[in-house]
């Protein structure tokens, strides 16, 4: 247990405590707009458990490292075109992050269309998604979202117990901020409608992280970042009182 005294290992679980956090916020989003749908009194059971799962997904997934350096070998290899050119390898972890990113983007896809077409409230009401279904559709993006977590932390620190520490400090997070995260996100609908485009970048990203095209993702955060940042001052902008007209003026001087 001397590790434990040691400041470099204390200075890795803050760093990769962060960074599972950074990576944690598409996740809280998806879990929000899922538990969304949801009657009010489920809404925060939901997250709750979604949030859980995801912490479970997290550790087994870390215990099983012999498992986690296997899924990264190449299952099989897909020919491609031309003389020149080697064959394109695909590993588990590929298929995982493909068909991860095709179901954000079937989902955020989804959403936009009902969003605009208003047929999200119309359908509400005749046909409300169960608890299970909502939980369902969590665990499987829990999963993606997990093992690119996992990967991350396997990547930066040696030690399991770092590694576990620093999911589980994540989470916790996570756990505390879901709500007011939740809570904003539906009090505010352009909100919504950005972290759903939000989801398709991301689902873009998985898919193009399957085919061996890395993204770096200090370019898909930054764009999250200052889009969200326009989008709190067009909010701001919008709750200032509206600024009086000449017209306005006279009738004051009146």
């Amino acid at each position: 247990m001397d590790w434990l005294l040691s400041p470099q290992i204390w200075i890795s679980l803050l760093t990769l405590t962060a960074l599972e956090i950074v990576l944690g916020i598409d996740n809280i989003v998806f879990i929000s707009i899922l538990s969304g749908k949801l009657p009010l009194h489920q809404q925060a059971k939901a997250r709750q458990l979604g949030l859980s799962l995801a912490l479970i997904t997290r550790i087994l997934l870390l215990c099983s490292l012999a498992w986690m350096v296997r899924l990264t070998s190449p299952l099989f290899e897909i020919p491609t075109l031309g003389i020149l050119h080697a064959a394109h390898p695909v590993s588990g972890r590929d298929l995982i992050l493909i068909v991860g990113g095709l179901f954000l983007l079937f989902k955020g896809t989804h959403e936009i269309h009902a969003k605009l077409e208003g047929t999200d409230t119309a359908a509400a009401g005749a046909l409300a998604p169960s608890f299970s279904a909502v939980i369902a559709q969590i665990l499987v993006i829990d999963m993606v979202f997990s093992l690119d977590s996992v990967i991350t932390a396997v990547g930066m620190v040696r030690q399991l117990g770092v590694m576990i520490a620093a999911v589980v400090l994540a989470i916790i997070f996570m756990l505390v901020f879901a709500g007011a995260i939740s809570d904003f996100i539906h009090r505010h609908p352009t909100i919504k409608m950005l972290a759903l485009s939000f989801l398709l970048l991301i689902g873009f990203t998985l898919v193009a992280e399957g085919f061996h095209h890395e993204i770096p993702r200090g370019y898909i955060y930054f764009a999250m970042a200052f889009s969200v940042g326009v989008e709190f001052l067009n909010l701001k902008a919008r709750a200032r009182p509206p600024e009086a007209g000449p017209v306005q003026l006279r009738q004051t001087y009146r």
